[in-house]
């Protein structure tokens, strides 16, 4: 049933066929639930850790190298085939545990229901377990509870509920019996409690008309689990990247195997020498470095406060141009807390905190305070605050800011009530839009009222005043309406109160009141956001307040945290259709708006599909319930940790510990950082790389002997790059990194100067290294020794190409690279792997290296330093201000 909110109760009841005095009788319940299934949230479909695994083969760079290994296979070279396979294993293991995330939502989902539900069954209240529930039972609520299902509402008194997990509104919502339009928009659904929402007040009851996937927080799940998980910026390029580098790879081997046919060469030579090249041609250590460079990004995040759940994320982050902001806990510290006062006899009303309280209050503020805190079933917690300076304590929040800001004033509702003692209270009605107590006072009754202002201004005859009461004239209650309508447009939720003093505790509350004046309350915009805002207008990132609050509220908070002057608000009841071919008309229209309000969750996931269909890369905050498919669907989702549901924190890809906006734009700041240090090992790397399959191309084009060996290959590859790369993959970040645009998604890990710097780096190495390979030919030292002396050149000329990776213009000895500790180390171990190759009995026979004379080493030492002293000159002669540097 989805329109039970705007039908009348005796059409639900009639329709459910159930009699609200008596509830249901088992029997009927173990039919319904054989019909309708338990009251629980059904798991998503999640790829096992097989699939996870197998998932790791299927790509192009694997099967060049599996191709190899079955090369070396047929040519007996075993030990070879055996490097190989270990090179394929550890880039398996690695995506297996990148990827090995468990998807914990469902779960999560699952758990808000898993509590205990008061139900009428045979005429007599019952206690069920949650699961239990069916169509047509009776649900009791209470202040306290959690709704269990769906529930169309039968009885309400004074009950109100607090949907922020489920809307985004952060005031607790009134409930009424009365049915609402058909088309109202969730949030404002009145006559319906909603399963994971919250009783805060007041007691009532409700038919249940929806279970499990079937409720509203049910079609969420769904939402959830059915959000495809975008493919990130990075995964996109790296895979871009390792498809050309196939395609390279495949071209060059059959290139060269076919011209060394036809040259006369036999079959077992051009094979290992496809193999030789295959090998060379692929940077095993890639999947290596990025994934470390990663999980170091990582670390330092969390070390300020944010974890990530997704590796990807922490680049995807750096490309990001556009962040949904969802308003409550987020942009705004999701309590409320009173902020202005309007007084009689003031014309502005007063900003109240704390402060204001403690200096010693006028008379006026004294009376309006201290029916605010008679009139009142909330209680303060201890010391009346909790962390954060938050008001501690239980009951409506409204309710809790209002007994706040009494005791700031020394006005404790214990003390009054000792004084004043509550005989009697007339709960909160939707009609009357007001609630009153009777306390004694003397020989009489002091009634102590809030309510709506509409409703109070009403009915209040009289004003106070310092000397007791004026007469509310027309002029006078027009004035008064204009102050609420004035404190409204600035976003504040507005109550008024009264009081009146009475003869008997069967007085009528609501007449002969004397007005005291209006409050604003407010969930007041987090301290630190305004410049987390300017740091991501100065990035040239876009932030969008995304809420199911009302618009109101949204557009003065968005005013307060610096989004806009004037923002621009859409409605979401004025969206329009998300359908295909809408998409781009509807794209035109709101990329200019500031604030989305009353939104749902599918138009949230809409949203940021209709911005990534865009091209823009956007990421999602938030920490409701309603937020987790739009926190799934976007490219980077990050939930609040602190105030943040489970389904919240889930769903996204990266977690704030302390809740602060300013933590995102850290998070962007390393993600731009992870991404230049990422391009710059990827030159590095390639380089080299490039420099082996120049060098063995050559050789094998001429017919000369191959200057390194495949397991040579992957000894540089795997064992000697890995280390000056993640030298660079840990790099800080660069000066003015935050004051420039985020990339655009479409541009690729290398551009066009990266690819021309790649290709002179790798010319100038395999130029190098076969010049002291031919010379060593040259002098007859022997091939064993040539190609030994080839091996060790590029292993050396690798390891001072890292210092070549400094941006052009910088000092030869003040520079990015010089300053990395990381890369002093790396070559530290660089030089003992390279001297265990060299010396180290037994790795020196796998890899064919053989002992060298003083000549030999000379050669190894000239090819080796030759590049980097090239590179160097160049660097200091390279414009500073070339965007692409060489390196």
């Amino acid at each position: 049933m989805t329109d039970t909110h705007g039908r009348d109760i005796r059409q639900v009841i009639e329709t459910l066929s159930v009699d609200p005095e008596q509830g249901l009788d088992e029997a009927e319940v173990q039919r319904r639930r054989k019909k309708h299934g338990k009251n629980l949230l059904s798991d998503a479909t999640t790829a096992s850790p097989w699939q996870i695994l197998a998932d790791q083969f299927r790509n192009l760079v694997i099967a060049i190298l599996a191709i190899a290994a079955v090369l070396s296979f047929a040519m007996g070279e075993i030990v070879q085939m055996a490097a190989i396979l270990a090179a394929i294993g550890i880039n398996a293991a690695i995506g297996f545990v990148t990827e090995w995330k468990a998807v914990r939502s469902m779960e999560a989902l699952r758990s808000l229901g898993t509590v205990r539900a008061r139900v009428m069954r045979d005429g007599r209240s019952a206690t069920v377990d949650a699961e239990d529930l069916v169509p047509g039972d009776v649900a009791l609520l209470d202040a306290g509870d959690v709704v269990t299902a769906d529930l169309r509402l039968i009885e309400a008194n004074g009950l109100t509920c607090d949907e922020s997990a489920l809307t985004g509104e952060s005031v607790p919502v009134t409930k009424t019996i009365q049915a609402v339009a058909p088309d109202s928009p969730l949030a404002e659904r009145s006559s319906m409690a909603f399963k994971g929402t919250a009783i805060t007040g007041g007691s009532g009851a409700g038919v249940v008309v929806a279970t499990g996937m079937d409720t509203e927080l049910g079609g969420i799940a769904r939402m959830t689990a059915e959000a495809s998980e975008e493919v990130t910026p990075l995964e996109r390029r790296l895979d871009r990247l390792a498809r050309n580098l196939v395609v390279v790879t495949i071209v060059v081997a059959a290139a060269v195997a076919f011209l060394g046919w036809l040259g006369g060469k036999d079959l077992v030579s051009m094979l290992e020498t496809a193999v030789a090249l295959a090998v060379a041609a692929v940077p095993e250590g890639l999947p290596i470095v990025a994934t470390v460079a990663l999980a170091r990004g990582m670390w330092r995040m969390a070390r300020r406060n944010a974890l990530v759940e997704r590796l990807a994320a922490v680049e995807t982050l750096g490309s990001t141009g556009v962040i949904f902001a969802d308003k409550t806990g987020t942009l705004t510290q999701n309590r409320m807390r009173v902020a202005r006062l309007a007084l009689p006899g003031q014309d502005d009303a007063v900003r109240w905190d704390d402060a204001a309280g403690r200096e010693d209050p006028s008379p006026l503020t004294r009376r309006l305070l201290e029916v605010a805190a008679l009139c009142n079933n909330a209680e303060l917690d201890g010391a009346s605050v909790g962390p954060n300076d938050h008001p501690a304590g239980t009951g409506d929040p409204t309710e809790i800011a209002l007994l706040h800001a009494a005791a700031a004033a020394g006005l404790g509702r214990d003390a009054l009530l000792d004084d004043q003692p509550e005989e009697r209270e007339e709960s909160f009605d939707a009609d009357t839009k007001m609630m009153a107590t009777f306390h004694t006072q003397g020989d009489g009754w002091r009634i102590a009222v809030k309510g709506a202002p509409e409703a109070v201004l009403e009915i209040a005859t009289q004003v106070a005043t310092l000397d007791g009461a004026e007469a509310l004239s027309d002029p006078a209650r027009k004035h008064w309406a204009a102050r609420v309508e004035s404190l409204a447009a600035e976003g504040y939720r507005v109550l008024a109160f009264a009081e009146r003093q009475a003869g008997s505790a069967e007085a009528d509350p609501y007449e002969d009141l004397t007005l005291l004046g209006l409050v604003g309350l407010e969930d007041p915009p987090r301290t630190d956001v305004p410049d987390a805002i300017e740091r991501c207008r100065r990035a040239d990132i876009r932030v969008i307040m995304v809420t199911g609050d009302q618009p109101v509220t949204a557009a003065a908070i968005a005013r307060q945290v610096g989004l806009a002057d004037d923002p621009q608000t859409t409605v979401g009841r004025d969206l329009p259709e998300m359908g295909e071919d809408a998409r781009s008309d509807a794209h035109e229209s709101l990329r200019h708006t500031h604030v989305f309000a009353r939104v749902s969750p599918e138009q949230k996931l809409n949203l940021i599909r209709l911005w990534q269909e865009a091209g823009a890369v956007v990421a999602m905050t938030g920490d409701g319930v309603n937020d987790a498919p739009a926190l799934k669907k976007a490219d980077v989702g990050i939930a609040m940790g602190q105030r943040g549901t489970d389904v919240a924190r889930e769903a996204a890809d990266i977690v704030l510990k302390d809740d602060a906006f300013p933590t995102i734009v850290m998070a962007i700041e390393q993600g731009r950082t992870i991404f230049e240090n990422i391009r710059r090992f990827i030159v590095y790397l390639l380089s080299g790389n490039l420099g082996q399959v120049l060098a063995v191309g050559a050789c094998a084009v001429i017919g000369a002997p191959l200057p390194l060996l495949p397991l040579q290959i992957l000894y540089i590859n795997l064992v000697l790059d890995v280390f000056p790369a993640l030298a660079l993959g840990v790099g800080e970040s660069p000066k003015g990194i935050m004051d420039r645009p985020p990339r655009d998604p479409s541009e690729p890990v290398l551009t066009r100067a990266h690819w021309i710097a790649t290709a002179l780096w790798g010319a100038l190495i395999a130029a190098a290294a076969l010049t002291v390979f031919f010379v060593a030919l040259a002098w007859e030292m022997g091939q064993d020794s040539a190609v030994t002396i080839g091996f060790l050149t590029f292993a050396l000329a690798r390891l001072w190409h890292v210092f070549n990776m400094r941006d052009p213009g910088t000092g030869l000895l003040a520079n990015e690279v010089v300053r990395n500790r990381w890369v002093w180390s790396a070559i530290a171990i660089c030089l003992a792997l390279t001297a265990a190759a060299a010396w180290l009995p037994g790795l020196s026979t796998v890899l064919d290296v053989v002992p060298l004379d003083p000549s030999g080493w000379m050669l190894v030492l000239a090819g080796s330093i030759a590049p980097l002293l090239v590179g160097q000159v160049a660097l200091s002669l390279w414009p500073r201000s070339a965007s692409n540097a060489p390196g």
